[in-house]
């Protein structure tokens, strides 16, 4: 029997990844895993424009990379549409779109604002839909296209007092979903990754709020933290993610779509 013909192998150096909430964090870790492979880079985050031209910058000269950087307020659908169109003139295309940015808001249900609700639907979930309809243009014109969704334990399991958060992981997952079948055929696939326990600034004052509430040191209330809901009592380091992005973007990937996932120290295993 003859052997099939292997595709050709995809060159990820000269790409472009679009990273959204790419300043600070898992999205931060993400560019600089992608910009170490010579992938051009559109950042996104809550700077100034000349603080964020200044961090694209940096990337261009440290890497040798092109790199933009726009701060487009995800909570409007056309501040979105002009940093998409700005990206893909400025770029030629959008071969990697990473929806990562996102915020947080704990209350129970009862007491929830309707406004953090809103925010929280429109940054986590909406704002992806808007990135992903705008970019899949491109994409399929060039028969290649990698959709990654940093979505959460929580769009597998839920836990209280995050009702708008979960609603809207849960949703992503759906979204990708459905992207991941529709664009089966034309070389571009969708996945959701859904971390569990990370190691960021915003956690770190979350157990440093519980250490001092329980009069424990940081690293008992961190033990603590961790292992109420994640086996592995450890967090994971944001550029982990990035390592993981990066291997979704990969030839050894491309039958990887419409998977959610868990990277949560086996918090969803239980």
């Amino acid at each position: 029997m003859q052997e099939s013909t292997p595709p050709e192998k995809t060159t990820l150096k000269g790409k472009t990844a679009l990273i959204t909430g790419s300043t600070s964090g898992i999205g931060l870790a993400s560019a600089h895993i992608l910009a170490e492979q010579g992938i051009n880079l559109v950042l996104h985050g809550l700077m100034s424009d000349e603080e964020g031209a200044s961090l694209a910058q940096e990337f261009s000269k440290q890497y040798r990379i092109n790199a933009i950087f726009d701060n487009a307020n995800l909570m409007d659908s056309d501040a979105i549409s002009h940093f998409m169109e700005n990206a893909i003139k400025a770029m030629g295309s959008i071969d990697i779109l990473i929806n990562n940015a996102g915020i947080q808001h704990t209350e129970s249900v009862d007491t929830f604002p309707e406004s953090k609700w809103n925010a929280i639907i429109a940054i986590n979930l909406t704002a992806a839909f808007h990135t992903i309809q705008l970019a899949l243009g491109g994409m399929k014109q060039n028969s290649w296209g990698r959709i990654i969704n940093i979505a959460s334990v929580h769009g597998l399991v839920a836990s209280k007092n995050k009702v708008a958060y979960c609603a809207a992981k849960h949703g992503i997952i759906g979204l990708t979903k459905v992207v991941a079948l529709e664009c089966a055929e034309h070389g571009i696939t969708a996945n959701a990754i859904c971390p569990g326990w990370v190691d960021t600034p915003l956690i770190n004052d979350q157990i440093t709020d519980i250490a001092r509430e329980e009069k424990r040191s940081f690293e008992q209330a961190k033990y603590q933290l961790i292992t109420a809901k994640q086996p592995l009592p450890e967090m994971m380091a944001p550029r982990q993610i990035g390592e993981f992005i990066l291997f979704l973007c990969s030839d050894s990937a491309r039958s990887i779509t419409g998977s959610s996932l868990p990277m949560d120290g086996a918090w969803t295993a239980q």
